[in-house]
């Protein structure tokens, strides 16, 4: 197991059994060698601490005789010995009696934009659960993904490594490009946790792979367990409707990447987000329990196509008629490339006002799922009483496009997409807002040093840790996000967001000055006047890219 650097601020530092300790303790001829090093690995739950006495020794003599060999024998085991006695006396103190590498639980959802949270500022979207994390812990308003769809997303945050770093540009796992090096989850594996999966963490096809059970994209080695929570998503029984591609309204409910509505009959249990729930709040229950600090990542699949959830979330948002379309500019594509108008728009859906509306009140129905079984797993956590000792962090694998641009879904770089909600609650930090620009990247490397492990020096992410702390701290300067199916590479920083499709920009770019133009309503990139700037963000994003693949993972 790897040892840790140093301490965490105003937390302990714990050592992993093979380590020093151990081996001071027992040359110093401690009977409990190993209760001391427990308590330095993990801590202790219940506040007591056995008693630590000198003994004698056996050892080989001439002939192969034992001899009694006294631990005080030289002044050197002496002072070894009186240093074991204090460090004991310590841990049996009330000072380290609740001290223990803190749990981790990630929780995360699958095409969730961060403005359709209440925490975020939607008025119409209610999610309380997440509100209510969000109150105890920091969020972040400026998170990115890595990518702007589930695959490279995804095994991004959890190698530690950017898209095109290790070359996962799809829907792959990446163990094939990292070899043996540990990903996020493995890491706090080898330093003595139980990591957990529940559902969704690499790619796993959705609805597909949530309908016939099966692991997608996953990463055996980076779990100690693993489940899959299978459902009925697009055939669930209830009052359905295919949005896109129906302008006539003949097409039936069908499955895929495609908008559809179901308003099914039954309880949360009867969907895969339902399941996911009772499963990680039994392994809670089950977790607590236990010496060993747990790492359990639980992956919702709603709000992703398709917008299936119990009847009852949806009311709220009926009639859909009354949803609300985001505000649009006339000829807002004209000045764009090609490249940069999104898979999915309002035109070739072939979806006229009232479907779209209805795709947003069906997107906020199965967010508003999403959040109960969030607020599930929650009160588990509280119910356990290890909400004082668990890392909480919820996030999204990307954004997604309501109507925005008439853009639908992901992939586009425009800040609705790129964009994540992050909250990130951990012991002894004071909650707060952060404006500060970070990335799911961010994530491997920060939990590591919070809980006292080595970082890897490998991983590109940056520890984000300090703006816990202080949310006005800025960690970094740009934030870095590609959508490799259109060859995009977004690099943003304060005051621009500038979108390249293609490494030397044959496809065209885009040029946002998002102090003047948050919306990224007018495209500058061909204005005269901005030529210098275009330029110099064209070098920013050469030499990005070759800070990316300069890595350990090269020939």
């Amino acid at each position: 197991m790897a040892r840790p650097k140093s301490a965490a601020p105003k937390t302990f530092t714990i050592a992993p059994v093979s380590e020093a300790p151990r081996d001071v303790a027992a040359d110093a001829g401690y009977e409990h060698a190993d209760t001391v090093c427990h308590v330095l690995h993990a801590g202790l739950r219940d506040g007591r601490c056995c008693a630590t006495r000198p003994r004698s020794r056996r050892a080989s003599g001439p002939g192969g005789h034992l001899r009694e060999v006294s631990p005080f024998r030289s002044l050197g085991r002496l002072l070894k010995s009186v240093a074991v006695v204090l460090l004991g006396a310590f841990l049996c103190g009330p000072a380290f009696a609740a001290v223990q590498r803190p749990n981790v639980l990630f929780i995360i959802a699958d095409d969730l934009t961060a403005t359709a949270l209440s925490c975020y500022g939607n008025t119409v979207c209610r999610t309380p659960n997440l509100d209510r994390l969000a109150a105890r812990g920091m969020r972040f308003t400026r998170a990115f993904c890595n990518a702007t769809y589930c695959g490279p997303s995804r095994a991004s945050f959890m190698s530690g490594y950017y898209p095109h770093a290790t070359g996962v540009l799809g829907y792959t796992s990446p163990r094939p490009q990292i070899g043996d090096r540990a990903t996020w989850s493995q890491h706090f594996k080898h330093a003595g946790y139980h990591a957990v999966r529940v559902s969704k963490i690499f790619h796993m096809g959705v609805p597909g792979g949530v309908e016939v059970d099966n692991d997608g994209a996953d990463d055996p080695a980076s779990w100690t367990e693993k489940f899959n929570s299978p459902g009925p998503e697009w055939k669930a029984k209830g009052d359905g409707e295919t949005l896109e591609g129906n302008p006539d309204g003949k097409r039936p409910v069908v499955g895929g990447n495609t908008f559809v509505v179901v308003e099914a009959e039954g309880d949360d249990l009867v969907h895969s987000d339902g399941k996911t729930a009772a499963k990680a709040v039994a392994l809670i229950g089950e977790l607590a329990g236990r010496p060993q600090p747990f790492f359990l990542a639980v992956g919702f699949v709603r709000p992703h196509v398709p917008f299936v959830a119990p009847a009852g979330y949806f009311e709220a948002f009926k009639p859909y008629e009354k949803m609300a379309l985001p505000p649009k500019r006339p000829g807002a594509w004209d000045s764009i490339p090609k490249a940069g108008i999104n898979y999915k728009t309002s035109a070739n859906m072939k979806m006229d006002e009232r479907r779209q509306k209805k795709a947003v009140g069906g997107y906020y129905g199965a967010v508003t799922y999403m959040d109960a079984q969030v607020g599930k797993v929650l009160d588990a956590l509280e119910r356990s009483g290890q909400v004082d000792n668990t890392i909480v962090i919820f996030t999204s694998d990307h954004g997604y496009h309501l109507g925005e641009h008439d853009f639908w879904a992901k992939v586009s770089l425009r800040e609705e997409s790129a964009k994540v909600p992050l909250i990130i609650a951990a012991p002894g930090k004071r909650p707060g807002v952060s404006d500060a620009l970070v990335e799911l990247i961010d994530l491997y490397p920060t939990t590591a040093r919070l809980c006292g492990l080595e970082v890897p020096a490998r991983l590109q992410g940056k520890d984000i840790g300090p703006l816990l702390d202080d949310p006005r701290r800025r960690v970094r300067d740009t934030a870095f996000c590609v959508a490799p199916s259109s060859k995009g590479f977004l690099l943003r920083d304060d005051r621009w967001a500038f979108i390249q499709y293609a490494e030397d920009a044959s496809a065209g770019v885009e040029l946002y000055d998002l102090h003047a133009d948050p919306r990224q309503f007018i495209n500058l990139a061909q204005s005269p006047a901005h030529a210098a700037t275009v330029a110099a963000w064209k070098g920013r994003l050469a030499e990005m890219l070759a800070a990316v693949r300069r890595n350990d993972l090269a020939p």
